[in-house]
């Protein structure tokens, strides 16, 4: 059996013993959590961010690296970075970065293609500590992310498996904002929206890198939707939806 063979095996096998991909590596949750997430819930149900003016809006731009695909077949996320930003204007001191532990085989595809290694996950923090921290980074910011489905459904299951809660925040694609540019865009990979934008491509496929990276588009093509004359999301919703 080749190794890719038999990290497949393991997935299919750990996925047939448990829906539950992070039970060994969750941790358990404190009552202190469980009390800033139930504020963290409340806070997101009264914040309207859909009126609120581009220049004041606040999101954290962040991505996941990843064993894979698809978190439902045993996936896993092994590491998270983040930036926050207020309106175009990236904050380059509020960041997050953190590997997140797995006892998984790491392919050599993605331990070459992330630079992590397998080693460096078996003493990285547990999953439940590390989801917990991004929360208390995010608060009740609006995330932003590109090809945000990869991200949204990794952070749906890990947060479903390991709090036992909904996955609540709201999470826009960058391809929200480039469509109103150029349509053609909106499924691009992050290299080439990048080259558009005239942002340098750094540290691709390290999740802070490219949460980086995503975080510059974002601005770009937001001071690019104020000069069409867009002033928040809202109207660039109705927009969208009589288009298309």
């Amino acid at each position: 059996m080749g190794m890719n063979e038999m990290i497949q095996f393991f997935r299919q096998i750990s996925g047939r013993l448990s829906s539950n991909i992070y039970a060994s590596l969750q941790g358990s949750s404190t009552p202190q959590q469980m009390a800033f997430l139930r504020e963290l819930q409340r806070e997101m149900k009264q914040n309207n961010t859909l009126d609120t003016p581009f220049n004041e809006l606040n999101v954290v731009v962040f991505d996941l690296e990843t064993t894979g695909f698809y978190p439902e077949n045993g996936d896993q996320v092994i590491s998270i970075g983040a930036i926050k930003m207020t309106g175009h204007q990236i904050k380059e001191t509020e960041r997050f970065y953190s590997l997140v532990k797995s006892d998984l085989p790491l392919s050599e595809e993605i331990s070459a293609l992330t630079n992590i290694k397998e080693d460096e996950l078996r003493t990285a923090p547990l999953a439940s500590d590390v989801l917990i921290q991004f929360f208390k980074f995010v608060k009740n910011d609006i995330l932003v992310a590109h090809h945000s489905k990869h991200e949204q459904s990794f952070l749906q299951k890990m947060t479903r498996d390991i709090l036992r809660r909904k996955f609540g925040h709201r999470i826009i694609d960058t391809s929200f904002l480039i469509r109103l540019a150029d349509p053609s865009m909106k499924t691009s990979p992050l290299e080439k929206v990048c080259k558009e934008c005239g942002v340098a491509v750094r540290d691709r496929h390290h999740a802070l890198g490219d949460a980086i990276m995503a975080a510059q588009i974002w601005g770009y093509y937001l001071q690019q939707a104020e000069r069409k004359g867009f002033r928040h999301l809202r109207e660039v919703y109705e927009y969208l939806a009589k288009i298309e």
